[in-house]
């Protein structure tokens, strides 16, 4: 059982020819919680 949820890349294209990335602004804060998250050392 893993223990966290993988979610989806958010630079797949999906059935739209947008990219999922496209959807968030670059100014969004999400953005930094984002580069936070991918520092962790969930290992």
């Amino acid at each position: 059982m893993k223990r966290f949820v993988e979610g989806e890349d958010r630079t797949q294209v999906t059935l739209l020819p947008e990219c999922l990335d496209d959807y968030v602004e670059a100014e969004n804060p999400v953005r930094v919680i984002e580069v936070f998250v991918d520092e962790l050392d969930l290992g």
